[in-house]
């Protein structure tokens, strides 16, 4: 049986070296995830209350409806979510790279999910 674990370790090693960037941090995020307790984005459904975490890839500013809105893509490695908070034009700390959690109920809007006006905790900087 130790036989198998120095291949298996090596196999790991060795998946690790060919694995792009993309992949890596992927994989990073996915962990960080199942490791803080959140739902997985891939496994959230329309109207289900979920606490995420990932990665903000974007931040824009985008009227909806006249109201300006704050949306930004939350990555966690599996999918993406859209976060959305309606009247506001910034909020401190909101921007890409940022690692966040967010909580709220999840919506499916033109076959994307989205979470309008979450409560959120932004993680640590020693943390990313």
């Amino acid at each position: 049986m130790s036989a198998d674990k120095p291949s298996g370790r090596f196999r790991r090693m060795l998946d690790r070296l060919s694995s792009s960037q993309e992949d890596l941090e992927s994989e990073e995020l996915r962990e960080d995830a199942h490791a803080s307790g959140c739902t997985r984005i891939s496994e959230c459904n329309d109207r289900q209350i979920v606490r995420v975490t990932g990665t903000l890839r974007t931040v824009t500013l985008r009227p909806r409806a006249g109201v300006p809105a704050l949306e930004a893509e939350l990555f966690d490695g599996t999918a993406p979510l859209d976060v959305v908070w309606l009247g506001r034009r910034s909020i401190v700390g909101i921007e890409p790279g940022r690692k966040l959690i967010a909580s709220g109920r999840i919506s499916v809007s033109h076959g994307r999910r989205v979470l309008f006006n979450p409560k959120y905790e932004l993680r640590p900087l020693g943390q990313e």
